[in-house]
This record gives C-alpha cells, sequence and structure tokens, in this order.
C-alpha cells in the first residue's frame, strides 16, 4: 500500500510480483479493491501495478477542481516514473482503457503492449447522455443501481446469476451509493469523459495492440472496438460472445488467458511458415 504526489494530490497505488509490469487500469466504478480476485494470477509471473486514478477509491478526491480524463493519463506518467518503469504493458477497461488511449498517444515510448476491452475512441452523444442519466439518480440509491448495473452485464449474465446480483444491489444500495463522497467523485468521474475523442490521433499507436470487444456490451457496443481495430494498424481484434461490458466479472478465465497471453508471449516465440 503506497502513495506518490501528484500536483499536491495523493494517488494510491499497490504493486505485487515480479517480472514484465503488468499495469490494470480501472473502470470508472471500480478501483484497486476490485481486482482482488484477479491479484493472484496476475502476479504469478509478472509485476502487477493497481492504481486508483483520482477520485477513485483510496486517491484523493477532486471536489471543486474541474478536470478532463487526461489528467488520468499525466498520474499514469507520475506513477511510472516514480516506480522508475521505462516499459509497461497496460490492460485498460471502459475508462481504463480511454485513459490508456490517451496514455498510448502521449508517451508511447512507455509501452509494451496495450490490452483494450470494452472501450471507445470517443464519447458520442449517445454515450454522453447516458452519463447525465447516471448523473441525474445519484440522489437515490436504489434508483441509481438500477441505472447503472443491470446494463453493464450480459442478460444471460445478471439472470442465471440473480443470487450473486442480489448480493451486489444489496452491497452497493447500502454500503457505497448512499455515501455522498462516493456519488459525488462518480458524477465528477463521469463528467470528466464527457468530451473524449482520440479519433484523430490513434493512427499514432504503433505497439501491438490486443482489443477485446463483447457481443452484449451496451455501454461500449462492438462497433466502438471495430472502430478501434480499424484505426491502429498494429491491433488484433477478439469478440467475446453472449458477454457484457463487465466482461472480467463474467469471463475471469479468459479474461486472464487474453491478458498473460498476449502480453507474455512474443512473437519472435514462433516460425511458421
Amino acid at each position: 500500500m503506497s502513495y506518490f504526489d501528484f500536483k499536491g494530490k495523493k494517488v494510491y497505488y499497490e504493486t505485487y510480483g515480479q517480472g514484465k509490469p503488468l499495469v490494470l487500469l480501472n473502470g470508472i466504478m471500480m478501483s484497486t479493491l476490485s481486482w482482488q480476485a484477479f491479484k493472484e494470477a496476475f502476479s504469478a509471473n509478472n509485476q502487477l501495478i493497481l492504481v486508483d486514478f483520482l477520485d477513485q477509491g483510496r486517491s484523493d478526491k477532486m471536489e471543486e477542481i474541474p478536470y478532463t480524463q487526461a489528467i488520468q493519463s499525466e498520474v499514469l506518467k507520475v506513477l511510472f516514473d516514480e516506480l522508475r518503469l521505462k516499459k509497461v504493458n497496460i490492460v485498460g477497461i471502459s475508462y481504463g482503457g480511454e485513459v490508456a488511449l490517451d496514455f498510448s498517444i502521449k508517451y508511447e515510448e512507455y509501452i509494451d503492449k496495450l490490452v483494450l476491452f470494452n472501450t471507445t475512441a470517443k464519447t458520442s452523444p449517445w454515450l454522453r447522455d447516458i452519463g447525465v442519466g447516471w448523473n441525474r439518480s445519484t440522489n437515490d440509491p436504489l434508483n441509481y443501481y438500477c441505472t447503472t448495473i443491470p446494463v453493464i452485464y450480459s442478460p444471460k449474465f445478471y439472470n442465471e446469476r440473480s443470487e450473486w446480483m442480489n448480493g451486489r444491489k444489496a452491497l452497493l444500495t447500502e454500503k457505497v451509493f448512499n455515501q455522498k463522497s462516493f456519488m459525488d467523485s462518480m458524477v465528477r468521474l463521469t463528467e470528466s469523459a464527457d468530451y473524449h475523442d482520440v479519433t484523430n490521433e490513434l493512427h499514432k499507436i504503433k505497439v501491438p495492440t490486443l482489443i477485446v470487444s463483447c457481443e452484449n456490451d451496451y455501454i461500449t457496443p462492438m462497433a466502438e472496438q471495430k472502430n478501434l481495430h480499424q484505426l491502429i494498424s498494429t491491433s488484433e481484434l477478439v469478440m467475446l460472445p453472449n458477454t457484457g461490458h463487465a466482461s472480467m466479472y463474467e469471463r475471469p478465465v479468459l479474461f486472464v488467458t487474453l491478458v498473460l497471453g498476449f502480453i507474455n508471449t512474443e512473437y519472435k516465440e514462433f516460425n511458421i511458415g
């Protein structure tokens, strides 16, 4: 458990294991705690790095300080310099994937490989209005849950895991979504992504990139990842059937397999043809 300073704000991070650095970047509602079930697998042969973005988890809040998502990229640069890392492998999901794109465009020299789950190149008017709907429901924990949570899972997973989902509903509505500090942070984080758009700069990314799309992702639909694949010349595209936006929770074994396989396998190991 460690902190570093970013322009007077404390940013929280954790490191585990040794080997190629593997950085997991949180989705918008996530924190370092969200990766608890994955820490052992990802640190067995890699140096795993977890970080709470500003306004997330145990990092400082950005009260009364307007900011855009791009500030999180600068947080990452300071973190990597703090850890004296010259090359890292970045895995970003959703909001974290968007930050990963911005960072890659600005600081590609730090990146070995890039993995993007459920990520979009821009916040469309459609996606922005989804965020407006989320933010307008923050005064009622159950309303916020019903507005934000069911849609991030595939209907198949949500229906078949109803007991688990009911447990999540109780936890979130009774202990998380009723906390004003958390909800205020969620509003700021959501608004920070309002004008995310790196479409015209994606051609600058030249590192090996794995893009993962999910058939039942209703937040960042498959068309968004197909667009990323077309615009990043060094990318590969994988589609997961019957899977929603929270792909790491729905398909944890496949999530780990795709990440570790892509990051730890070198192309030079294969000489086919």
